[in-house]
């Protein structure tokens, strides 16, 4: 597969079976992580994987978070941990805090670039992956930065769910409709 079709098919999946995801994969995703491009080869990135006991701590951290903003939406809050319930592999990416404010900014999008070659890379193994930043993410609460430690210089980036596509997710994907290059692009040649 040419690299345009992985982008062109590139889906974000968010329902997955329960099957375990392999060290192998997960080491294979890491790797495309750190191979993004990224300024003075600084290597902002870390990775926190959560499965097993630490995928039930950080399911009750989401069900805090949940009860507290959608203290009415019932439904809302049992989807939403359904999909954390269901994900077999959650990681967390965080970005470094560099001296100054540039180099900090520059750390961020090393990062997004590491988290969309891991995406690119999950594809090929034929795994569903969704970058999420709100919600269950938390990736804007404090309470996942605590969750990993509060490492010290570090700013939470994304939280990746990942796991093998359930059928029914399969199904569900629906052609991207894109707007064009040409609508976005300006040529400055003069």
């Amino acid at each position: 597969m040419t690299v345009l079709e992985l982008l062109r098919n590139r889906r974000a999946v968010r329902n997955y079976t329960n099957e375990k995801i392999e060290r192998e994969k997960i080491e294979l995703l890491l790797e495309a992580a750190t191979l993004a491009p990224n300024d003075r080869m600084r290597e902002p990135w870390n990775f926190y994987i959560i499965q097993e006991e630490a995928k039930l701590r950080y399911e009750k951290l989401a069900m805090e978070f949940l009860e507290e903003r959608f203290p009415t939406k019932p439904s809302l809050i049992k989807s939403s941990l359904d999909v954390v319930r269901n994900t077999p592999l959650i990681i967390i990416v965080t970005s470094d805090i560099a001296s100054n404010d540039a180099d900090s900014k520059d750390n961020e999008y090393a990062v997004c670039c590491a988290i969309h070659s891991m995406w690119l890379q999950a594809q090929e193994l034929d795994l569903g992956f969704v970058w999420r930043t709100r919600g269950v993410g938390l990736v804007h609460d404090s309470r996942s930065f605590d969750f990993i430690g509060s490492p010290e210089g570090k700013k939470v980036i994304g939280t990746l769910f990942i796991g093998h596509p359930s059928q029914n997710a399969l199904k569900q994907q629906k052609e991207k409709v894109r707007t064009s290059f040409e609508n976005k692009t300006i040529w400055m040649e003069r």
